[in-house]
């Protein structure tokens, strides 16, 4: 960990601090949970209807929302009462004749609080057009890397005392989830997935201002949010210069390189819109969550075999969030910059090969065993290197084959291939961020005080000798340090650009950044010495105490250091003006005493 020294903004007094790498991996399951990848469990359901099967097939056409009554079993963990259903879209429907269908398992359903390790939703997945039963787990793996993502494992699974045979066992995006990722979860949230592909699409068109002309392309999930939906259609599509104002841009970026350097077809921005969660957080912006990644790697196709080299910056017809943040020349190239780091860091064919055979030979057994799959013994190895055909229509893509042609064909695109910036050295002293650039023309310091890690904002570096800098022309740009004062934790990333290309420091920003702790401030007795300033909070104006002065000035700051506003103090009222301002917390400097005021 490197060590720095900062400077409140007012100087005052110096404060020794530090900063860190931010790492969200912390927020995913620990070894010997539910969703270890190292560890099989096996998941037992009993019934108490025996005829569950005819009961439940029923139901997935006439009434989906409707669950049976069973019991459970993994491995030591017994529960009663939890409510179970059918779900899937092809590998529900395909798999019609077997007992091996997907199931949708709700343990809080019936019982309220219960749960199975910590969870109150169950998916499994049956793998149905997957012989290597890997390719969503491992694309999982990937998606997590970058941007908030669902947890898959491998489990195994008995129907009414028989072995019905192994599952994918898939995480589910709700309120756990949202707590998990976000701190909180009491946003919007909506699934992407319409209730007829044919007919309508989550594709993200204004449809007017009645908000039932989205019910049959979208389902809320939260007990508010249509306006919100329709609201993000509308700028989306009609003011789409004020995208940052609802949109998290840097997290659907991360998800659209991700979607393509996998080549996952049923999403947004490659083949089929859908499987997709949208949620507003508390931070007003909306962003995406993934969902159902099992046509990651191409997997199943019709007919002819998929194109590993498609072009990135395909704009389809009727995606309107592609063409709003592709055209866009800023954005495009940090989706270029992240698809770079996916192709370098993630596409690396020899690790997959050697997770591939450990959960392999983790699954072989469970494997052989599970006379529902659908293919053969033989495919659950081949098809690792090889396509194999599931029956006359339908064929799943070679597992590593199509990642080795995906990294060549990235790294060699005419864009993405661009010489750009380099980033290193970090470090920062007093109160100046240092970092050396090479190979850009334009450096900024992005960040931001959110506690939900958006909203970063960017400070100009300088190499030019002033405002800070040292050295003129040395390649060490420079900035100050934001918010250095009021205990506030600040998160940054440097971004560097030239007229080619972008990089940033850390690779994986936004979802990574550098964080720092901030000193609390200056001690109360430093901070009104003179003056006692109230009410705090106030919602008009604030009033002094003290001997006021026919040139006393004051100065009301954001806490970025920005002035919003100055002037004289009149000695016959004694007060300061803050109704014009939005709530928020500032910062009010006195001649050379500095306050914190809360606006509310």
């Amino acid at each position: 960990m490197k060590k720095a020294l900062f400077f409140l903004f007012f100087p005052l007094f110096i404060f020794g601090q530090s900063y860190s790498l931010y790492d969200p991996q912390t927020l995913y399951e620990l070894p010997g949970s539910l969703y270890d990848v190292d560890s099989l469990k096996t998941l037992k359901i009993t019934f108490y209807d025996p005829n569950y099967n005819q009961t439940l097939d029923a139901s997935y056409y006439n009434n989906p929302d409707f669950r049976l009554p069973a019991q459970v079993l993994l491995d030591s963990i017994h529960l009663d009462s939890v409510a179970i259903r059918y779900k899937g879209n092809s590998t529900y429907t395909k798999c019609n004749s077997s007992i091996k269908k997907p199931y949708n398992i709700d343990f809080n359903d019936i019982v309220s609080g219960q749960k199975l390790m910590g969870k109150k939703k169950m998916k499994l997945s049956n793998s149905w057009f997957d012989p290597t039963f890997l390719k969503e787990l491992m694309a999982s793996r990937i998606y997590k890397r970058y941007l908030p993502s669902y947890e898959v494992n491998l489990m195994r699974v008995f129907t009414q005392g028989t072995y019905t045979g192994l599952y994918s066992n898939q995480e589910a995006i709700n309120k756990q989830f949202l707590e998990k990722h976000f701190g909180e979860k009491d946003g919007v949230l909506i699934k992407c997935d319409p209730i007829n592909m044919a007919l309508y699409s989550p594709n993200l068109q204004y449809l007017g201002a009645d908000t039932s002309l989205y019910y049959n392309s979208y389902e809320l999930k939260s007990n508010h949010g249509w306006e919100q939906l329709m609201e993000l259609t509308d700028v989306l599509n009609n003011t789409p210069s004020n995208i940052e104002s609802i949109l998290n841009v840097d997290r659907v970026l991360w998800y659209f390189a991700v979607n393509q350097s996998l080549l996952n077809h049923d999403s947004y921005n490659v083949t089929m819109i859908h499987n997709y969660y949208l949620y507003k957080s508390e931070d007003g912006l909306f962003q995406i969550i993934p969902w159902d990644l099992s046509e990651s790697f191409i997997n199943a196709f019709w007919g002819s075999f998929p194109n590993t080299n498609n072009d990135p910056y395909q704009i389809q017809a009727n995606s309107p969030l592609v063409d709003a943040l592709l055209n866009n020349p800023l954005y495009r190239k940090t989706y270029t910059a992240h698809l770079k780091t996916i192709a370098n860091e993630s596409l690396d064919t020899t690790w997959y090969s050697s997770e591939i055979s450990s959960l392999q030979s983790l699954a072989y057994n469970s494997v052989i065993s599970d006379t529902e799959k659908g293919y053969s013994d033989q495919d659950f190895y081949t098809n690792v290197y090889q396509p194999s055909s599931l029956n006359q229509w339908t064929t799943a893509a070679p597992f590593l084959p199509v990642i080795e042609d995906r990294r060549t064909y990235l790294l060699n695109h005419a864009e993405i291939s661009m010489s750009s910036p380099s980033i290193n050295n970090l470090s920062v002293q007093e109160d100046k961020v240092m970092v050396e650039v090479a190979n850009a023309n334009n450096v900024e310091l992005m960040a931001t005080i959110s506690t939900y890690n958006s909203n970063f904002q960017s400070i100009p570096m300088l190499d030019n000798g002033t405002s800070g800098d040292l050295v003129s022309g040395d390649g060490i740009y420079t900035a100050s340090l934001p918010w250095s004062y009021g205990g506030n934790q600040v998160k940054f990333y440097i971004r560097a650009q030239n007229n080619e290309a972008l990089s940033l420091l850390p690779q994986r920003a936004e979802y990574e950044f550098y964080e720092y702790n901030m000193p609390l401030g200056v001690e109360e007795s430093s901070l009104a010495s003179n003056y006692i300033v109230s009410p705090n909070p106030t919602n008009l104006f604030v009033k002094i105490q003290g001997e006021v002065f026919e040139n006393t000035n004051y100065g009301i700051y954001s806490l970025m250091g920005k002035l919003l506003k100055s002037g004289l103090i009149s000695p016959s009222q004694k007060r300061i003006d803050f109704s014009g301002l939005p709530n928020n917390l500032y910062l009010l400097k006195l001649n050379n005493q500095t306050y914190k005021i809360l606006k509310n």
